[in-house]
């Protein structure tokens, strides 16, 4: 399955809708417009018009990602989506992997942390290793629907990015032989500090205690912002 950015956006969107407002799911166009175009949770943040949106779910009904259904009585014809979790698709999420692939649709790139902070609408998730985990299962899907990029400088967490659309940021994708690289030399480097087991053991309590406080104060900023 491959989608361009403006089928990205509008399946985010639906995905996004049905979760956060299920009563006013299936959305009209001009509804479906308007999420497309929202000023916070987008990156980029676009300006399309009503025939943009109209294109765009064309070209999502001729590769039958998408649904029209008309109320009893009612003219407005409103839209769903049958990209995951419908009888008419092969992929079935759980609610965890859903939120994830949905953000990244929606925002592009973002890292473990980012995901579970944006997260508290779509899925609870208890911490960023239970995101993780959904990464992971995302990324041993076949195809791979998910894919790891390379660390930025100066950052602690990479970030992931999804597989549907072609990404602008393909030389930035990381192997899987660079992941075990990466893991072995973190491996090494934590046994050339056994000879200070104790040390250690109280730097990495501190490092834990340290991002589960900042874990606690972006989640309370999203909750702020919302």
């Amino acid at each position: 399955m491959e989608l361009t950015p403006l089928e990205a956006r509008i399946i985010g969107v639906l995905l996004e809708k049905e979760i956060t407002t299920p009563e006013q799911y299936p959305l009209s166009l001009n509804s479906l417009t308007l999420g497309c175009n929202q000023k916070s949770s987008r990156s980029p943040v676009l300006s399309l018009t009503e025939t943009e949106t109209q294109a765009g779910i064309d070209s999502l009904n001729k590769k039958r990602l998408i649904s029209e259904q008309s109320g009893f009585g009612s003219r407005v014809v409103k839209y769903k989506h049958r990209f995951c979790n419908t009888e008419f698709s092969d992929l079935q999420f759980s609610s965890a992997q859903v939120a994830i692939i949905c953000l990244l649709l929606l925002r592009g790139p973002q890292t473990p942390g980012e995901l579970r902070t944006r997260s508290n609408r779509l899925h609870a998730f208890a911490d960023v290793n239970e995101v993780e985990q959904a990464l992971n299962q995302l990324a041993q899907h076949s195809p791979a629907l998910v894919i790891q990029l390379v660390k930025e400088p100066g950052k602690r967490e990479a970030r992931f990015d999804e597989c549907f659309t072609p990404s602008s940021s393909a030389s930035e994708h990381i192997t899987e032989s660079e992941v075990q690289s990466s893991q072995s030399n973190t491996n090494t480097n934590k046994d050339c500090c056994n000879e200070n087991s104790d040390e250690y053991m109280q730097l990495r309590d501190r490092v834990s205690v340290l991002e589960q406080e900042v874990d606690r104060l972006k989640t309370a900023l999203a909750d702020l912002l919302d």
